[in-house]
């Protein structure tokens, strides 16, 4: 009998036990849930998130750094995320501190940091940050196909000027000074060719003079140096050609129709994409020769968004 009443005491201990613990793990959602709440709603918005990229591939690491205006006491930090301007802000879990680190997977994704003091008491909020994740060619097996050059024909579709509309930079200079070692000690992991040798390539692939390119409402604007030259262009159709490998590739035509006299009679664009779409990065090949140009193969000046550092640029590369 005494054993039965022991047995039961036990179980009543232990039900008791759980339901605190649960009690705690309930206290502690909804506190952050209030916490959440309050940030949103009181809170200044004086603190800067510093590190986020223009864009991410999927899987790439997420690394942001809330920086405060003015000093504080309040050492408490937490960071939210939504999905949507429609979604309610949600504690990150394991984020308690001025960085945070996550991986790039949702689109869209908004981050904000928040800064609390001993009270709980929300003192400083950030801006939402936003995720963007671009994958570009995309990861299925038919974008693959048609960015490694292998369609059909019919797949290829006219293209207006306004899909590279932008400005960009040239990656020649980040090549001259090392900050793409790191890519080509890459593909020499996985490629034909050595480190030194693929950078042989590439410095004969990116070599031009031209650091700068802006493209907008059909006006194309080189930058050489200190000098600058501007010209409005019309399409002039589109030619597939077939390289030695066997795969192929589309340069898209631009002519001349306005302009200075420094610029080239004809632009053609090549950035593995077949039909309309925003491009992300692209080689250009210029000069007054609509059929010799098409035989350029060694030299395609290569340019990504200018609002892009060598960290960016290495990132962006090494996802393709």
């Amino acid at each position: 009998m005494k054993k039965l009443l022991f047995s039961v005491s036990c179980l009543l201990l232990l039900s008791v036990f759980l339901a605190a613990c649960q009690g705690t793990k309930e206290e502690k959602a909804n506190k952050e849930e209030k916490d959440a709440a309050q940030l949103v709603h009181e809170a200044p918005e004086s603190i800067k998130v510093e590190g986020i990229a223009d864009h991410y591939h999927t899987g790439d690491k997420i690394e942001l750094t809330a920086v405060l205006d003015k000093e504080t006491d309040a050492d408490h930090w937490h960071w939210y995320s939504r999905e949507s301007a429609n979604d309610e802000w949600k504690v990150v879990s394991g984020q308690e501190t001025a960085t945070f680190t996550g991986e790039a997977s949702v689109n869209g994704l908004e981050i904000k940091a928040g800064l609390f003091d001993s009270d709980d008491k929300a003192v400083a909020q950030s801006v939402p940050a936003q995720i963007v994740i671009d994958n570009h060619h995309g990861h299925d097996e038919a974008s693959k196909k048609i960015y490694q050059g292998y369609f059909d024909d019919n797949q290829v579709k006219d293209r207006e000027l306004s899909d590279w509309e932008g400005d960009w930079q040239s990656v020649y200079p980040y090549l001259l000074s090392g900050d793409l070692d790191e890519v080509f000690a890459h593909k020499a992991e996985n490629g034909d060719m050595t480190k030194e040798e693929y950078k042989e390539y590439y410095t004969v692939g990116y070599k031009t003079d031209v650091d700068r390119i802006t493209i907008k409402d059909n006006v194309v604007t080189f930058f050489e140096k200190d000098k600058e030259y501007s010209g409005e262009y019309k399409s002039d159709g589109y030619e597939i050609l077939t390289y030695e490998k066997g795969n192929r590739g589309v340069r898209f035509i631009f002519k001349l129709v306005d302009g200075s006299k420094e610029m080239p009679r004809y632009i053609q664009f090549s950035d593995h994409n077949i039909f309309p779409v925003d491009s992300a990065h692209y080689h250009l090949y210029w000069g007054d020769d609509r059929e010799k140009l098409l035989e350029e193969v060694t030299n395609w000046p290569t340019y990504y968004p200018s609002e892009l550092d060598a960290d960016g640029l290495v990132r962006d590369m090494l996802a393709h």
